[in-house]
């Protein structure tokens, strides 16, 4: 009886260890058929370009503070006491509530349009008061995308977007035609692009 119990338990750890090594044999097969990237013959249709300017305006806006702590450009004070539950304060100390002029995105300034026309930056009109002013204006962060337009060969229409670096994005040509990896989802990977050059 023993003999039998023990071939019974090496039988199953076999079966196991054998159960185990299929499953790890079978993992490179679904990444294959589900999820691995497939070439893709695409054509460079469009070179497209935005270019941003975020535009600023000084508002008035309601700040609270430690009196102690208050910037210096703070106008509109009003004062209570109060006890600092930090404990940094021992007795109870002035609390302020204040207005301070803070720079905020009002709006955008956007050029767009797509090679071979020149990607220039906008021009935003500004109101013209002066810098320390409520309610100038000025031009902020700049941002600037450069994508192409991909088209498959096959016919069916499918499209991707690949955002570039500028030196990357000019030095490819309209018509050029690649192998693009796209994974079974529908998603292309940018990276696999040839580098022009």
């Amino acid at each position: 009886m023993p003999a039998t119990t023990s071939f019974t338990r090496q039988a199953a750890s076999y079966r196991r260890w054998a159960g185990l090594c299929l499953s790890l044999s079978l993992l490179p097969l679904l990444w294959w058929l589900l999820i691995k990237p497939s070439g893709t013959a695409v054509e460079l249709a469009a070179k497209t370009w935005r270019l941003d300017i975020e535009i600023e305006k000084l508002l008035e806006e309601g700040e609270s503070s430690w009196c102690d702590e208050m910037p210096a450009e703070a106008s509109k004070i009003s004062r209570r006491l109060l006890t600092d539950p930090t404990g940094v304060r021992p007795a109870p100390a002035e609390h302020c509530r204040f207005s301070l002029p803070q720079w905020r995105t009002l709006r955008i300034a956007r050029a767009e349009g797509a090679a071979p026309a020149p990607a220039l930056w906008p021009e935003p009109r500004l109101n013209g008061l002066g810098p320390d002013q409520l309610g100038a204006e000025r031009a902020s962060k700049r941002e600037a995308f450069y994508e192409l337009q991909l088209r498959a060969n096959a016919g069916h229409g499918q499209t991707w977007a690949c955002r570039l670096p500028l030196a990357e994005w000019q030095a490819h040509r309209l018509g050029t035609r690649y192998r693009l990896q796209v994974d079974r989802l529908g998603v292309a990977d940018c990276a696999s692009l040839p580098r022009p050059g």
